[in-house]
């Protein structure tokens, strides 16, 4: 079966260039993923999410509905 999930994550780049994306997926499990460019980091993330969305299930959403600026 499959399920989307969104996951807020952040993404920086280091002193030496390279870039490293984290994102929670749970409060106790976390995701890391680097690479060259940040597009490279984001996917490396991904892949991470999916791995440990396995090991840990993914989790419950609540979606709400705000008004942006």
């Amino acid at each position: 079966m499959q399920r989307e999930i969104h996951v807020p994550f952040k993404a920086e780049q280091d002193e030496d260039g390279v870039w490293a994306a984290t994102a929670a997926l749970t409060p106790d499990a976390f995701a890391h993923g680097q690479g060259p460019t940040r597009e490279a980091a984001i996917e490396d993330l991904k892949e991470a999410l999916a791995l440990l969305a396995e090991e840990v299930g993914a989790p419950d959403q609540l979606v709400v509905t705000i008004e942006a600026d």
